[in-house]
C-alpha cells in the first residue's frame, strides 16, 4: 500500500530510539447494514452501493520511545491503543505514515499472537520460538522455565483451544519473555491472569526494565503506567491527546473524564 512504511531492524549501537513512529494513520471500513439474503446481497453489488463508514482509528500519531524506557500508552475504550500496539507489533500495518522498529520485538497482545488453537502447549512453544528466530536447540533450552513461570507443566499436551483464558496469557506471556527481545510489546491483556500471576508478570516486567530492555505498556490501570512508566502518551479518537511523563497523561487521563459541571 502506497504511502505507508514499517521496517523491524535488528538492535544497533548508537541508534538511540528503539522504536520511531512518525505521522501514522489508520482507517476501517464499517458496514453500515448486513445483506441478509442472496438477492439482496447481489441487488447491493449491481446499484455498485457502497454501504460502509469510514472509522479513524487513528490520525497522525507519532512519537518516539527510546532503548531502555518503558513507555505507557492509556485513554478510553476506543481510542486507537490496540490498533497501535498491532501496528507496532507488524500485526497491522498504516494505511499513511512510517514505523521504525530497531531491535527484535516480543508482542504480546490478545492471548498470544504467533499461538494456534489447535496446538498443543508445547508445540505452540516451538512455534512462537520459530516465528522470534529461535532454533529448536535454543527452544529446547528453555522449554522447562516457560512451562514452570506458566505454572503449567502438567498441560504441555492439552490443546490450545481447550485452555481457559487465564492459562492462555499464562503461556503467551511466558513464552514472550524467554525469547530474549529487545522491544517487549505489552496490551491489557495481563489483567486477564489470577492476581497471583498478576504479581509475578510485574515482578518480570520490573526485570526486564532493569536489564535495560524497552517496554511499550497499554493499559487502563493507571497506577501501573504511574510506577512502570517514565513517559506515554494519552490517546482519544485516534489522536494523541497529551504526551510527556506518566504523572502528567495520568492526571490529563484524569481531568478529561470528569463528569462536566455546567
Amino acid at each position: 500500500m502506497s504511502g505507508n512504511q514499517y521496517s523491524r531492524n535488528k538492535k544497533t549501537h548508537g541508534h538511540d530510539d528503539a522504536i520511531v513512529v512518525e505521522n501514522v494513520s489508520k482507517q476501517f471500513r464499517i458496514p453500515h447494514e448486513r445483506k441478509i439474503t442472496v438477492y439482496q446481497h447481489l441487488a447491493g453489488l449491481i446499484a455498485g452501493s457502497h454501504s460502509y463508514e469510514i472509522f479513524d482509528a487513528l490520525k497522525d500519531v507519532s512519537l518516539t520511545v527510546k532503548h531502555g524506557e518503558t513507555f505507557g500508552v492509556i485513554g478510553p475504550n476506543g481510542s486507537g491503543k490496540s490498533t497501535l500496539l498491532k501496528i507496532l507489533a507488524g500485526v497491522l500495518y498504516p494505511d499513511r505514515g512510517t514505523v521504525r522498529m530497531n531491535g527484535k520485538i516480543a508482542p504480546f497482545l490478545e492471548l498470544g499472537v504467533g499461538f494456534h488453537p489447535d496446538l498443543t502447549a508445547e508445540e505452540n512453544i516451538y512455534l512462537y520460538g520459530a516465528i522470534m528466530g529461535l532454533t529448536k536447540r535454543m527452544v529446547a533450552s528453555k522449554y522447562e522455565e516457560i512451562l514452570d513461570f506458566a505454572e503449567l507443566k502438567r498441560f504441555e499436551n492439552m490443546k490450545l483451544k481447550n485452555f481457559s483464558s487465564g492459562m492462555a496469557v499464562r503461556l503467551a506471556f511466558s513464552t514472550a519473555i524467554q525469547t530474549n527481545p529487545d522491544i517487549l510489546l505489552v496490551d491489557e491483556v495481563l489483567a486477564v491472569g489470577d492476581e497471583s500471576f498478576q504479581r509475578k508478570c510485574s515482578g518480570k516486567i520490573d526485570e526486564i526494565r532493569r536489564e535495560g530492555k524497552t517496554i511499550l505498556l497499554v493499559s487502563h490501570d493507571l497506577g501501573m503506567v504511574q510506577k512502570l512508566c517514565e513517559r506515554g502518551i494519552l490517546l482519544k479518537d485516534g489522536r494523541i491527546l497529551s504526551s510527556g511523563s506518566s504523572d502528567k497523561i495520568v492526571e490529563d487521563y484524569k481531568r478529561m473524564t470528569l463528569p462536566h459541571t455546567s
